[in-house]
């Protein structure tokens, strides 16, 4: 059985899947707690930051959905602040016709039988997904059904939610096979730089230094450098910038993700730094060169 297939299933057999808006204004920011489940969060407006207890923040904005594959906690806000900081979501939300500065969608599985599949536990423990709308307009008039059926909040929707639910997982996951697809690792036979170099191509957004890379490793940064150099062949900020640019690459020519979209999934915080990057690697604006791969497919 293909294994997404296998993860709604076992997800459907031991959980109920729920949804319900998240509305607000002002400074704002929520903490998610640890659950046994998993689920996800449409940003329907605002922008903000995606924070965890272990990992660097991430910038979402509207129209990205944050998949949390087996629960962990994690937070989002408007202004960047640690995730033990912020509070969980109230009881009590605006009227649907006050003022509002942010709206989240939120779903997914609270199971009450049974364990998180395998599979969701070999991924990161949040992942943040910006929908190629174009190339996936099935994925647009899911968010807009799970969005009318949760602000309806009617009986039927304990019918309903659980197959849209089921529907983004099944998007959730295939995008998230599809980033592996592209984020093989080359095979060292060094199990440290072999580590590292998973971490790399899993994580290409984390803002990546020397210091964090040997720390993966377990290394000294000098002993490190010497050795990744020694396997890999170059050093290990070359490799990671050659990395990123090369999967930029490869999303400009199969994606029509905007180029900010495409920047931010690679690690750089502006349009600009990824264009002036790409630009010293390639030789050509990452705009051009999306239009040249056009016109030669």
């Amino acid at each position: 059985m293909d294994v997404i297939n296998d993860i709604v299933g076992t997800m459907r057999a031991s959980g109920a899947a729920g949804g319900r808006v998240l509305r607000g204004s002002g400074t704002w920011g929520l903490r998610f707690p640890a659950i046994d489940g998993a689920g996800f969060h449409v940003i329907r407006q605002g922008s903000g930051w995606l924070v965890t207890p272990h990992r660097e923040p991430v910038p979402v904005r509207a129209g990205d959905i944050v998949f949390s594959p087996y629960g962990a906690e994690h937070g989002v806000c408007d202004t960047l602040r640690p995730v033990g900081t912020l509070p969980p979501p109230g009881t009590e939300e605006p009227g649907r016709d006050a003022p509002t500065e942010f709206e989240l969608i939120c779903g997914g599985y609270l199971l009450n039988r049974g364990r998180v599949h395998p599979y969701l536990r070999t991924l990161p423990e949040t992942v943040v997904m910006t929908p190629d709308l174009e190339r996936h307009p099935e994925l647009g008039a899911l968010v807009d059904l799970v969005a009318a059926d949760v602000h309806a909040g009617q009986r039927a929707a304990a019918v309903v939610m659980p197959a849209l639910v089921d529907l983004l997982l099944v998007h959730g996951l295939s995008w998230v096979r599809e980033q592996r697809a592209h984020h093989d690792a080359p095979d060292v036979p060094d199990a440290a730089i072999a580590a590292v170099l998973r971490a790399v191509h899993a994580e290409l957004h984390t803002p990546w230094t020397v210091g964090r890379l040997s720390a993966v490793a377990g290394m000294p940064r000098a002993a490190f450098s010497q050795r990744f150099g020694q396997i890999v062949g170059e050093p290990p900020m070359t490799y990671v910038i050659n990395r990123r640019l090369s999967h930029a690459a490869m999303l400009l020519r199969t994606t029509r993700e905007p180029l900010a979209a495409v920047a931010r999934q690679i690690g750089y915080v502006s349009e600009f730094a990824f264009a002036s990057a790409f630009r010293r690697r390639f030789g050509i604006a990452p705009g051009r060169y999306r239009q040249h791969a056009a016109a030669d497919a």
